[in-house]
């Protein structure tokens, strides 16, 4: 109650801050009114009792669970402070080499199922000339100067076809 009647002391004798001290009241009453109004009549023993329920709910969470929480929070600093480009490469770099040790695996695992190496042969040299294709276009669109080539990859179908060949 001291700390109204101070505040109201404090205004009333704010001279010529008083139209600044009356902007950020409004301002402050605009956000807080909303909460008051909703929990005002909530009593405080209720909303302690839930402030305690959630940090005994912290307890319960598991640690992998906090962990990745943390990493998440980590890879958004990082993004922030260089860039979703150096982002993206550093990803790439660190996790090319085993993406390429799964997708032979899997390339393994297929071609032991039946009929898939008929149609493995059937659709591949399709996907090749579309892949070539679409490199094609690409370098196309980035000497003619067009913008949007830079953000598009090229798929390096040389490394494809040397990682699929010594398998």
């Amino acid at each position: 109650m001291r700390c109204a009647v101070l505040y109201s002391y404090a205004k009333e004798r704010a001279g010529p801050l008083k139209p600044g001290v009356n902007t950020v009241e409004e301002a402050v009453k605009t956000v807080v009114a909303p909460v008051y109004d909703r929990f005002h009549l909530v009593p405080v023993e209720l909303l302690k009792y839930a402030d305690r329920k959630v940090g005994e709910l912290d307890r319960h969470v598991p640690s992998n669970v906090k962990k990745v929480s943390s990493q998440a929070r980590s890879v958004v600093s990082e993004v922030r402070r260089d860039g979703v480009s150096t982002f993206a490469k550093t990803v790439y770099s660190k996790y090319e080499p085993t993406a390429e040790q799964c997708a032979v695996s899997a390339w393994r695992k297929l071609n032991q199922l039946p009929l898939f190496p008929q149609v493995a042969n059937a659709v591949l040299p399709k996907a090749a000339y579309c892949t070539e294709k679409y490199n094609e276009v690409i370098v196309s669109s980035a000497e003619k100067g067009y913008r949007v080539s830079a953000y598009l990859p090229l798929v390096p179908t040389e490394k494809i076809a040397k990682v699929f060949s010594g398998n």
